[in-house]
């Protein structure tokens, strides 16, 4: 038992750290999507979109036994992250200013973009939770009682590493909102982020058994995730050169 129970909190805490880091990415798509409104708008599109995030993410734990079928849903996600990533950076090349005025954004535009950001979360709770199993189907079974097919101490340990993936989660999304206020030139990088990501949920569609254009095996190995994240380091890294030297040499203007 004691065996059990350390392999447990072993892929507990591996858990813990992959859901922080698709926490982040889904951080960094709400930061991005409510940037354009006031404050105090920003405070609860936020707070409605983790609350979603909270809620598609329980949902997907319960239903994940029918949803891993349903790649379909990982493949809006994937489109509607690279549209609105090429879309900034389309309107950016052309000069259009990519924000709306306080006052268009009450009402329609506040709900819409809460209606955006919980779009995004379910994408983001589907990958969150097939990450999840992955990792728990390879523990022994603990006790009898199944929750959605799934045995009860394989998701107690999906559901312990969700929930603290939304806290990280709850202050990821508002340190990036602020960091976007301060260097507005991140926006671009930042818009970057969520095409990039948009790639990922693609290749995870892509390798999906029920479309088999890639590898499943590729799609889930350590190759790809180091050029995932080599390639999302290296855009965070170049998007924060450019954006210091930028706020630099506006000060010394």
């Amino acid at each position: 038992m004691e065996a059990i129970l350390l392999e447990y909190a072993w892929v507990l805490l591996v858990l813990v750290a992959l859901e922080g880091l698709l926490a982040a990415d889904n951080a960094v798509v709400m930061a991005v999507m409510v940037k354009h409104l006031p404050k105090a708008q920003q405070k609860k599109a936020l707070f409605y979109g983790l609350l979603g995030a909270f809620v598609f993410r329980f949902a997907a734990l319960f239903m994940i036994t029918l949803l891993v079928d349903v790649w379909q849903i990982q493949a809006l996600g994937a489109a509607y992250l690279l549209f609105i990533a090429f879309k900034h950076i389309y309107d950016q090349r052309k000069g259009e200013e990519h924000s709306i005025e306080p006052e268009k954004t009450k009402g329609s535009g506040f709900w819409m973009t809460v209606l955006k950001v919980e779009l995004a979360d379910i994408a983001f709770a589907v990958d969150s939770m097939l990450a999840a199993v992955a990792l728990a189907i390879t523990l022994p079974h603990l006790g009898t009682m199944e929750i959605g097919g799934i045995n009860g101490g394989q998701f107690a340990v999906m559901l312990a590493g969700g929930l603290i993936g939304l806290v990280i989660m709850r202050f990821a999304a508002h340190k990036f909102v602020k960091l976007l206020t301060n260097y507005p030139q991140l926006e671009t990088t930042a818009f970057v982020v969520v095409g990039w990501v948009g790639v990922k949920l693609t290749v995870l569609t892509l390798g999906h058994e029920g479309v088999g254009i890639l590898p499943y095996e590729f799609v889930h190995s350590t190759e790809w995730k180091l050029i995932f994240w080599g390639v999302l380091l290296t855009i965070v890294a170049i998007g924060a050169l450019i954006s210091v030297k930028k706020k630099r040499e506006q000060s010394a203007a």
